[in-house]
């Protein structure tokens, strides 16, 4: 008995052509542990003699098993060690130097992005850490292609708001040092509750602790496939809706599975996980608030809307587990505004303002991602939209983030424009009423009782 039919093929190819399936990213995880010196400049050195020698065959492989196979594969990018626990002593000059380090080495492999310029400090930072987080503004305004992350929380640690404070100001800074780029560099920095070490997806990608010398993860898309699938299935009810969103997940995890064996045999390094999260982009038919659309909401935005794509993240993870053996990273559906043409769509026409997004990050897969916020935001405020997301996150022991952009000399009702994957976005209104004395309190808060599950 065959184990495809004429069916399954064409409506993969189907899928490939109309409906903007693609593999979103496949991702090489790379310890650099073994990099460490005294030596500030051996360290950038090793650390750009160990990335390039050891993804020195992934572009060509990733292009190699698309032209075989007849899938996009829109990125390959790498991920390190969080450099803050492999830099030392370094000072925020030398953690700079690392930074040009890796820019350069991305740039040699011919890669998008490279992750890992982080910290882990959900319940304190140490002198490394605080250096780095310190030179993130110079690092990223002074490279391409780097992507960092800092993780402030975790459920079981409470929130730091120590550096929740901190990272308020490195995003203002970042903000106004690419400020003549719409403050781009803010797009490459993105602060984490709970944060997954086998994310293959920018800019919260980075090499865990527990992880491999190396590691491929691969992460899937298809908002478009799910959309269309909706459609087709017509007036249904919504357990049957929900069943038609499961199966269209496990179509597409499974050639994220595929993809992932296939980029694991030939590079010869392990396989960590498949990401199966809905990633959209600014293109036409690639957007998540066109399927909760699909699924019946006038507008998203509209009341209704957190109940909806609860349902829709809830199918795609049932579906998507029962694809592979190894499902990790965020998985779910991204909700993020400049990516997403239905999401910019939602907030320009007033449907979708910024209290109603933090509502629906209680039930999507990563928070708030891609928001553009007037330049003259304060910073206090800046630390109070980071502080409410992480709460979410801590709060129900799952993954939130927040990636926002102060665009400098932007006010709310203007537009921002990256081009590319990183899209465009209108710069939201907010509440501008202050929380400086909450945040300025500084300390933690403590983890929630929850958390005692030992």
């Amino acid at each position: 008995m065959p184990m495809f039919n004429m069916n399954d093929i064409l409506e993969t190819i189907n899928m490939l052509k109309e409906e903007n399936l693609d593999i979103r990213t496949i991702t090489m995880g790379i310890s650099l542990f073994d990099c460490v010196s005294d030596d500030e400049n051996v360290l950038a050195e090793r650390i750009y003699d160990k990335i390039t020698r050891q993804a020195e065959k992934l572009v060509h492989t990733g292009e190699t098993i698309e032209k075989e196979y007849g899938i996009p594969i829109v990125n390959k990018r790498v991920s390190v060690t969080p450099i803050s626990l492999v830099g030392g002593g370094a000072s925020p000059e030398g953690y700079v130097k690392i930074a040009k380090a890796m820019d350069r080495a991305a740039d040699t492999l011919g890669i998008n992005f490279i992750g890992g310029f982080g910290a882990l400090v959900q319940k304190g930072m140490t002198s490394g850490a605080k250096a780095l987080i310190e030179s993130i503004p110079q690092a990223l305004s002074e490279t391409e292609r780097v992507c960092s992350s800092v993780n402030v929380a975790s459920t079981k640690a409470g929130i730091n708001m120590d550096a929740i404070k901190q990272v308020g100001g490195v995003i203002k800074r970042l903000a106004y040092l690419t400020k003549d780029e719409d403050s781009i560099g803010c797009a490459k920095f993105v602060v984490f509750a709970n944060v997954p070490e086998d994310n293959p997806f920018m800019a919260g990608a980075f090499h865990g602790m527990g992880e491999p010398e190396c590691v491929i993860n691969v992460g899937v898309s298809g908002p478009g496939v799910v959309a269309a699938a909706v459609r087709r299935a017509g007036d249904c009810d919504l357990s049957t809706l929900a069943e038609v969103i499961k199966k269209t997940a496990f179509k597409i995890t499974r050639m994220g599975q595929l993809v992932a064996s296939e980029a694991s045999r030939r590079l010869g390094v392990p396989f960590g996980i498949v990401d199966l999260s809905l990633a959209p982009t600014p293109q036409v038919g690639d957007s998540v608030a066109h399927i909760l659309e699909a699924m019946g909401l006038e507008t998203t935005g509209c009341f209704g809307t957190t109940a909806c794509l609860a349902m829709l993240n809830d199918a795609v993870k049932k579906g998507g587990v029962m694809a592979s053996g190894h499902v990790g990273g965020l998985s779910g559906a991204f909700i993020p505004v400049s990516e997403d043409a239905g999401m910019i769509d939602a907030v320009r026409c007033g449907s979708l303002p910024l209290e109603k997004l933090e509502a629906m990050t209680a039930v999507c897969s990563v928070g708030l991602d891609m928001i553009a916020v007037p330049g003259d935001t304060p910073e206090a405020v800046i630390c109070g939209i980071i502080a409410d997301e992480i709460s979410i996150g801590v709060a129900n022991t799952k993954t939130t983030a927040v990636r926002v952009i102060p665009a400098y000399g932007k006010a709310a009702g203007d537009e921002i424009n990256f081009g590319g994957l990183l899209g465009h976005a209108p710069v939201m209104n907010i509440n501008t009423r202050s929380p400086e004395t909450f945040i300025s309190r500084g300390g933690r808060i403590p983890a929630p009782i929850h958390s005692l599950k030992n």
